[in-house]
């Protein structure tokens, strides 16, 4: 037996769950410290075909790394963060995102991606393809990888560089492994639903948001940015959603306003009261700004820069504008936006007391520019008809907006359920994403396949077993 194979006992239950709150089981555990080290656990996983889930600080929310038997391999240990070289940093896929931050610190260049979970390790980051506010202006956790290190299912290893390894049309070498890429339709929304497929592609872009199903990363080369001179972030409160959204159009459509814009957000009128509440009732949240009656829908914005004089004066329509202009006041923004999911799971974990198997349920889908209020309306008027309480907020700049259906019955979660897919059916028809940002884990994958079809499915299946023709590699992820 290999010697960094354990067996799992009691001392290890918490790696069988993940944010989702989803359990599994497992056999086997591993927590290797170099990609030698995991290439030698691959190879007896392999040789006693024992399916192997992938796991880093377990922060996701799709049940991606939660374990349905075999062996876990839990990289958190692999933890080291190189020097910067070139604007580049190497690390390895158990570092965390706030380490990564703490590293660049000083050196005048930072790492673009704002996960609202700072605690999210990077390799997860790159297997669901994360992003968070600011992509906006900067993008997915793809734009700012240069290079990844990948131990096959096969302990093969290779390294693949942007630029250098390119798929031809959709023919496609690496290593040992040739063949053709699936040809499947890409939405042109931000998106992290399945293989991301384009002729003459970079295949280091093949692993990124591939959720551990074609290799294992073992080494990320990460780009940096020259850091902002200064950053300003403000939240403006209106009397209406549709005052917020025409807001949200100006930031967006004005060639002034839209210089610089790193990231808006929404805060729907039932986010608001949440917190609201959660301030009056819950010692947690005493620290949050008092929020006036008046505040119906507030708007997050952040500029990597000043602030255009054009925005100021649209802004002076709102009701109130908090404005901050450093790091710690914009931070202490950011903490009213991070309170949201942690008030509505403190809001589920009470009713879980009663009703052990209820959970959140939370949307995580995009649609292109021209939707965002026609997806507005479906929301509402969805939830209104089935009677749920629920909240809205999220990256409204990319029209991703999260759901979150708060049931109080698990017949409340069936019809939740239900109207989750139907909006799942509708996004896509309007040229959607059903995973923007958190992937598609073991949770979502009946809505991948109704964004891909049987066929599309067939063909992301056929690339996965060329990379991994036993299918262990974080078997469950993206098919069923």
């Amino acid at each position: 037996m290999n010697d960094h194979i354990l067996d799992m006992n009691s001392d290890y239950a918490d790696y069988l769950s993940d944010e989702s709150r989803r359990a599994g089981q497992a056999d086997k555990i591993a927590f290797p410290k170099s990609g030698n080290e995991v290439r030698e656990v691959l190879q007896t996983a392999a040789k006693n075909s024992w399916p192997v889930t992938v796991q880093g600080a377990r922060t996701g929310i799709t049940g991606g790394c939660v374990p349905d038997g075999g062996l876990i391999l839990n990289l958190s240990r692999m933890s080291s963060i190189g020097g910067i070289e070139g604007g580049c940093m190497m690390v390895q896929p158990g570092a965390l995102l706030q380490n990564i931050r703490d590293a660049t610190k000083g050196s005048g260049l930072f790492f673009p991606s704002d996960l609202t979970e700072t605690t999210a390790s990077i390799g997860g980051m790159v297997a669901n393809n994360a992003s968070g506010a600011r992509s906006f202006l900067y993008g997915a956790v793809r734009e700012w990888i240069q290079s990844l290190e990948v131990v096959l299912a096969n302990g093969e290893t290779m390294r693949i560089e942007r630029g250098v390894h390119k798929a031809d049309g959709l023919d496609f070498r690496l290593g040992s492994i040739e063949g053709q890429l699936p040809a499947i339709r890409q939405p042109h929304v931000k998106t992290a639903a399945g293989y991301f497929v384009q002729p003459d592609m970079d295949l280091v872009d093949l692993f990124i948001g591939s959720e551990g199903t074609l290799g294992i990363v073992t080494e990320i080369t990460i780009k940096l940015l020259p850091k902002p001179e200064q950053t300003n972030g403000l939240t403006a409160f209106f009397v209406s959603e549709e005052e917020a959204l025409d807001f949200v159009r100006f930031l967006r459509d004005d060639p002034e306003a839209s210089k610089a814009l790193a990231a808006i957000e929404f805060f729907g009128n039932r986010t608001l009261e949440l917190l609201r509440r959660m301030k009056a009732e819950n010692a947690a949240f005493a620290g949050l700004p008092k929020l006036e009656p008046g505040f119906h829908t507030a708007i997050y914005f952040e500029y990597d820069g000043d602030v255009p004089d054009a925005v100021i004066e649209e802004a002076d329509k709102a009701v109130e504008c908090w404005f901050s202009d450093d790091e710690h006041e914009i931070e202490k923004l950011k903490i009213f936006r991070h309170a949201v999911p942690e008030a509505v799971n403190m809001l589920i974990g009470e009713r879980k007391k009663t009703t052990p198997s209820l959970t959140k349920l939370g949307t995580d889908m995009s649609v292109p520019d021209d939707q965002l209020e026609n997806v507005m309306k479906m929301y509402r008027n969805g939830l209104a008809e089935a009677g749920l309480e629920y909240v809205i907020f999220g990256h409204v700049g990319n029209n991703h907006l999260h759901v979150n259906i708060l049931p109080h019955t698990m017949e409340e979660y069936e019809k939740g359920k239900a109207l989750y897919l139907d909006w799942a059916k509708e996004v896509v028809a309007r040229g959607g994403s059903v995973s923007a940002e958190h992937g598609i884990g073991k949770n979502k994958t009946e809505f991948l396949k109704l964004m891909h079809g049987e066929n599309g499915i067939r063909e992301m299946r056929k690339l996965k077993h060329l990379f991994d023709p036993q299918g262990l590699l974080n078997p469950g992820n993206l098919f069923p």
